[in-house]
């Protein structure tokens, strides 16, 4: 208990104090794929504030032009995490990016679809599996040598995890072998010293519906009927996740791994 709550006014002092949080990340480098958008690119912005260097994936070409200008002293490329191929080239660009290696990786890309048992098809399934864990696994493979001893990866949950929304069958199985495949991941690399922990954010103000094929009336309705059930009476925002990865790859999160940190104002406490 003493441990979490030192770990959580540690977290509360670098969000409150911008020369605890520009002292963070100073001389860092950070991969985060699927950095364009989201929570992905809210993190970037996070982390490029207290000193980071960056190197950021994206799919679309509009989102990269967009985070060019956002965040000019990024180096940002396109690269599908879906694919297999794009592994080899994802691993060069970090050679080439931070030949020293890398000091933390947010493996971030995924994708989620609102679709029933009746709905869904096998290229559906491929869709999910391949995006949200087959990718990820690739990538921590074809990069482990790139990071450094005493580094640290995230990936990301969903607080779907657990609950029994039909619409979210396939969404949700993906995520929860992410959750089963940190823990696996956490022992492989723990002699290294290299942390593996799991951000889950639960509603939050992205995207993310509008991509999954939700039109308007519904998310706005869906957003309403969760803002009013969680405690906290509001929907997430971009920077509440950002803040929380933040702190997990930070130094502060330095005896945490295996861990899952569930950012979704106390909606799936139990």
């Amino acid at each position: 208990m003493g441990g979490t709550l030192f770990a959580a006014s540690r977290l509360y002092a670098t969000s409150n104090h911008p020369e605890a949080q520009m002292a963070r990340f100073t001389n860092t480098s950070i991969l985060i794929t699927g950095g364009t958008s989201g929570i992905g690119l809210a993190t970037a912005k996070r982390l490029s504030e207290e000193g980071a260097r960056l190197l950021l994936t994206g799919g679309s070409p509009d989102h990269i032009e967009a985070t060019k200008k956002a965040l000019p002293s990024a180096t940002v490329i396109q690269n599908d995490a879906s694919l297999v191929h794009t592994v080899e080239a994802l691993a060069q660009a970090v050679q080439d990016f931070a030949p020293d290696g890398l000091d933390g990786v947010f493996l971030n890309a995924g994708y989620g679809a609102f679709k029933t048992l009746e709905e869904i098809d096998a290229p559906d399934i491929d869709r999910h599996f391949d995006l949200n864990i087959r990718g990820p696994l690739l990538q921590a493979k074809a990069l482990a040598k790139a990071i450094k001893d005493g580094g640290a990866i995230v990936l990301v949950g969903s607080g779907t995890v657990g609950g029994g929304r039909t619409d979210m069958l396939v969404y949700s199985a993906s995520k929860a072998a992410v959750r089963q495949a940190a823990r696996s991941l956490a022992t492989e690399f723990a002699p290294r010293g290299i942390r593996v922990n799991v951000v889950t954010p639960g509603a939050t103000e992205t995207h993310f519906h509008a991509r999954g094929g939700m039109n308007r009336e519904d998310i706005d309705a869906y957003r309403e009927k969760v803002a009013n059930a969680v405690p906290l009476g509001r929907l997430g925002k971009p920077e509440d996740v950002a803040a929380v990865t933040s702190f997990l790859l930070s130094e502060d999160a330095a005896y945490v791994t295996g861990s899952e940190y569930r950012v979704d104002g106390g909606l799936t406490m139990a």
